[in-house]
């Protein structure tokens, strides 16, 4: 018998009372309203998003903080309501980023997660977290191509990227971590014109400053030009700069494009410089051995970001930063905080306290919901996962091909497919300015049209100098090659009576 949560407040709850009646309806009643919200996310006919202006969010919802509290049922509907107005990422139209779906086990475990609410700086207050984290480090290592090495979980990719930046300076000049930037030559790294921007937050944030990252060219696929990059590497050691790093990229977040990591490894072997591969999204073809080739030289690196909350379906965040070089984590960010890393503690091996070898002090445990999925699915699901991505993205793009007012941007290599979309309205246009200048309005138009009516979500830009076409991401787990009928059929529905 459901008892009236109408009448029962936060002091009703646990540990306030000793009854845990209403504490046990409580929880009942939010995980209803959460289950509720993830069989609507599989549900085609649903929305992905009822869309809301600002103003008018506020309006529909009770933001405001008193000092007053409300009733466990009012807590109830504001779930229900954030849920209702918020996008829904595992459905089967959302294709707008680099993670997509729900996978159910990875979400109990990120719920089990909190409850446990465990930091993961020693052992001694994570003791099960922290043996998985090194379980799932290490197999991931293995993927990789490494023999050994270390390894930690990141809040996200960026932050594992500047993991590789800290790591590769103090690698070549090990008193930076003491004196500073202002002891040291002007350090310089190379990337690709398409990689990801964390590497400027980073070279900002550690002090570097954006103009020490010097972008490297890209060919028509937009892959690293190796040659451009001895290229910049020559130039920059004639000016007096140093070169200690360069960040390729496996996996670009517009076009999916892998960098040549043989190619690149050899020129940081020449120079002495720190290889770095941001492979937050295509870490994952490490897992199909059909597609792995395009990782081909990952073992040469000296460290690589990996992110499963993208490709390989973990809820955020969940990313990984691996190195390696046994060690070089806790020399480069240790201070040997007393006060939690103890070394004469009596209980257990302090060996096995990851803190001092991160950035942060309290860190999430973002392991148990990856160690979970990949126990509950096996290399093995995690490989037809990733297969099965590719397939899709195949399918999708000989519909482009087929169809009438569709054109590819380039040939994709992963699961990146970015393509233009030309209204009816326009193709009598001869090829040049006048329609080249329409067609880069089409994407944001039909963004807007899709976004009010919640039937889909995909993204939009610009490729290197090129208009904008729309960046179709297909890696959910939850879709097949009629939802990419789907997509095609509904951009040209949206852009049915389109003039521009």
């Amino acid at each position: 018998m459901a008892l009236n949560l109408k009448n029962a407040f936060y002091t009703d709850l646990l540990p306030h009372v000793t009854s845990s009646d209403k504490t046990y309806e409580f929880v009942k009643e939010i995980c209803q309203v959460m289950l509720e919200f993830i069989e609507q996310s599989f549900d085609r006919s649903t929305r992905v998003v009822e869309f809301a202006q600002p103003d008018e969010l506020a309006s529909k919802m009770d933001f405001t903080l008193r000092d007053g509290p409300v009733h466990l049922q009012q807590i109830v509907h504001y779930c229900r309501q954030a849920l209702q107005y918020s996008v829904k990422t595992g459905h089967p139209y959302f294709f707008n980023q680099l993670f997509a779906g729900i996978d159910v086990v990875s979400l109990m475990g990120d719920c089990i997660a909190s409850a446990a609410n465990a930091s993961m700086y020693t052992y001694e207050v994570g003791p099960v977290f922290v043996l998985m984290e090194n379980e799932v480090l290490k197999k991931m290592m293995e993927f990789i191509g490494y023999t050994s090495g270390d390894g930690i979980l990141a809040p996200g990719g960026s932050l594992s990227n500047m993991y590789a930046l800290n790591a590769a300076r103090f690698k070549m000049f090990p008193e930076s971590k003491t004196k500073g930037i202002r002891h040291l030559p002007p350090l310089v790294c190379f990337t690709s014109r398409e990689g990801h921007y964390s590497m400027k937050k980073g070279a900002a944030l550690l002090g570097l400053g954006t103009d020490s990252i010097i972008p490297v060219e890209t060919d028509d696929t937009g892959s690293m030009n190796a040659s451009d990059l001895r290229t910049k590497v020559v130039d920059a050691k004639a000016k007096g700069l140093c070169p200690f790093i360069v960040n390729a990229t496996s996996g670009t977040t517009v076009r999916g494009a892998f960098d040549p990591l043989n190619a690149i490894a050899d020129i940081c072997q020449e120079f002495n410089m720190w290889l770095h591969i941001d492979a937050a999204w295509g870490g994952a073809c490490l897992l199909s051995k059909t597609h792995r080739h395009l990782m081909n030289g990952s073992e040469r690196a000296d460290s690589i970001t990996w992110n499963p909350h993208k490709l390989m379906g973990v809820p955020l965040q969940c990313s990984a930063f691996i190195t390696k070089h046994t060690g070089l984590l806790k020399e480069c960010n240790s201070t040997h905080a007393t006060y939690l890393f103890q070394q004469d503690k009596k209980q257990y091996d302090v060996s096995y306290d990851t803190g001092d070898k991160a950035i942060q002090c309290g860190r999430h445990n973002d392991v148990l919901k990856l160690w979970l999925t990949w126990k509950a699915q096996g290399h093995c699901g995690y490989e037809q996962r990733v297969d099965k991505a590719f397939d899709n993205a195949k399918y999708l793009t000989e519909q482009i091909v087929k169809r009438t007012g569709f054109e590819l941007v380039s040939q994709p290599l992963f699961v990146n497919v970015c393509f233009w979309y030309y209204p009816v309205s326009m193709r009598h246009l001869p090829d040049g300015p006048e329609k080249t200048e329409k067609l880069h309005r089409v994407g944001p138009e039909v963004k807007k049209r899709m976004t009010e009516k919640g039937s889909l979500l995909l993204g939009y830009q610009p490729v290197k100098d090129k208009c904008n076409s729309f960046r179709m991401i297909v890696h959910s787990s939850a879709v097949g090659h009629a939802d990419m009928d789907y997509v095609l059929d509904e951009i040209e529905r949206l852009a049915a009576d389109l003039t521009l």
